[in-house]
């Protein structure tokens, strides 16, 4: 956690709420840059960063994301707009758009085992280059990169992320940037809070420092420039399943 007064008030300077996710990308974007955003499925991701992002209009985007949203929504959202030039991604099998401009040509993508791509965020984030993994060995994931034997078993060599950008999703933040995340949203928004040069996340709640407790802090405020408070997000459901109740349950019903 960041230091703090006395009397538990930021120091100037410390305080990093913005007023809305549209300044709070002020100078921060442009055309062509690599872009970390954190989510699972619709699950935690930063609804108003990615409304601000198309907003800006920036383009040629590279976005490391485990999924690209769906159409309509999320990061589905900036492939309607053809901001977006290459997807580093884990899982795109719930978006149509994604699929037809991927097999015109249009889109560009980079398929990344779902625990390599979270890997490759973490070790960027630490400073860590790259690493080696047996994940993907023999298969087209493994073409073109760099092959070596440890004890007789061969691993490829995958890069870590180093992001110019992350948008990210927490639970709850104070004023200094420290961020708690909740659930599923735990994923890889940490991870993607990490590897970027600037990281700009969006909470639900919004308190005030010394509020959180110190050993419950997910994400520290040293890795975080930009916050913004947006207390009511969607939350949207990617797929929704339902069934008919059975005649036992209709019954107890009654």
């Amino acid at each position: 956690m960041q230091n703090q007064t006395e009397d538990n008030k930021p120091r100037p300077g410390m305080n990093k709420l913005w007023p809305d996710a549209t300044t709070a990308l002020t100078g921060v974007v442009r055309d062509g840059m690599l872009l970390a955003i954190g989510g699972f499925g619709l699950c935690g991701i930063p609804e108003a960063l990615i409304l601000a992002l198309r907003s800006t209009g920036a383009r040629n985007l590279t976005v490391a994301s485990n999924n690209a949203g769906v159409d309509g929504w999320g990061l589905g959202l900036l492939l309607e707009t053809r901001q977006i030039r290459k997807m580093i991604s884990s899982y795109v099998g719930e978006n149509a758009e994604f699929e037809r401009q991927y097999l015109s040509g249009e889109l560009e993508v980079e398929f990344c085992p779902q625990g390599t791509l979270a890997e490759r965020m973490r070790a960027g984030g630490a400073g860590i280059p790259g690493f080696y993994t047996r994940t993907g060995v023999g298969t087209s994931v493994a073409e073109g990169k760099e092959h070596k034997v440890f004890d007789g078993v061969e691993y490829i060599l995958e890069r870590g992320i180093r992001a110019d950008l992350a948008l990210v999703k927490a639970w709850k933040g104070d004023r200094f940037g420290n961020l708690v995340y909740r659930h599923t949203a735990r994923n890889f928004n940490p991870l993607a809070a990490t590897c970027a040069h600037v990281t700009v996340a969006e909470v639900e709640e919004l308190v005030e420092p010394g509020e959180l407790e110190m050993d419950s802090i997910h994400t520290p405020g040293i890795y975080v420039q930009r916050l913004v408070h947006h207390p009511h997000p969607d939350k949207r459901i990617e797929k929704r399943t339902t069934r008919e109740p059975s005649s036992s349950e209709s019954a107890r019903e009654a």
